[in-house]
């Protein structure tokens, strides 16, 4: 098990590179960001490009992974992104992860920028986007005629330095038909379970882990070379329970655990890294 904190990019580049730094220290694998315009929506809450911010935790680090937990792709251009993760793939020497998803159809920055904001279109979106993603980063030459995007004859020089390819793990509701094709086809998954603040949310259990790997195993006859991340949450202040539900999860597959650091002060994200991950072994 490898044991990840994710945040939001709410304070300074050179902040969120300190902690960074802190994270790697205070024995995390991976330190992600949160990939948004306005951080979850909150209007007035300062929200640093994740991008520019994860190049300062690149050259800060040597050694923890880095990443979005997710990039909302419905929003980008698939060749400008798969431009942006090949640099910083190189720039960190081959520790980026690269998660994606639909967005939320709730973002303001979505809708007040006249981009799409149902459900469909941001589906179809992201399934294109994602198979252009995957080719630029493998160096392909890309031809694609598709609803939304059409490229002919493109391709991107250099390659990532990962091969195949940066590691693409998706996100969004694992109750969502759609979402489950897509974990099952890629790098690995970091999903969670039914719609946030709804009657369906609740934590993956192990359960949820073993359908993950049932699921894989069907699509690619092996679970080998997926990553199952869990957890996404606030961490319990029951420690000895949180460490019996992470214990399970491993048991059932899981390949990461995730902290979640919500939106606090620079101290308080400073404790909550240095105090470390919860592990099992």
């Amino acid at each position: 098990m490898r044991y990840s904190v994710s945040l939001g990019a709410i304070h300074q580049p050179a902040e969120i590179a300190e902690l960074a730094t802190l994270a790697e220290d205070s024995g995390w694998d991976g330190i992600f960001l949160e990939d948004y315009i306005i951080y979850q929506g909150q209007v007035g809450t300062p929200t640093f490009d994740p991008w520019v911010t994860l190049a300062a935790m690149a050259v800060a680090t040597t050694k923890i992974r880095l990443g979005t937990l997710v990039t909302p792709l419905p929003r980008r251009r698939p060749w400008k992104l798969a431009a942006e993760a090949i640099a910083l793939d190189h720039l960190s020497n081959g520790r980026l992860i690269l998660g994606v998803g639909a967005g939320d159809v709730n973002d303001p920055s979505f809708g007040s920028a006249g981009e799409p904001t149902d459900a469909r279109t941001l589906a179809a979106l992201l399934d294109e986007g994602i198979h252009l993603l995957a080719a630029f980063l493998a160096g392909e030459s890309v031809t694609f005629a598709g609803e939304h995007f059409s490229v002919t004859d493109l391709k991107l020089t250099p390659a990532s330095l990962q091969k195949p390819r940066i590691p693409i793990w998706i996100g969004g509701n694992w109750l969502v038909p759609a979402v489950r094709r897509r974990a099952v086809t890629w790098d690995g998954t970091c999903v969670y379970r039914g719609t946030p603040g709804g009657a369906d949310e609740g934590p993956m259990t192990p359960d949820d882990v073993r359908e993950i790997c049932v699921a894989v195993e069907a699509k690619r006859g092996s679970v080998a070379g997926c990553d199952i991340c869990i957890g996404g949450g606030q961490r319990d202040p029951d420690w000895k329970k949180e460490r019996d539900h992470i214990r399970a999860v491993a048991a059932a597959g899981a390949t990461w655990w995730q902290d979640w650091l919500g939106p606090v002060d620079l101290d308080t994200m400073r404790e909550a890294i240095r105090r470390g991950p919860i592990r099992i072994d």
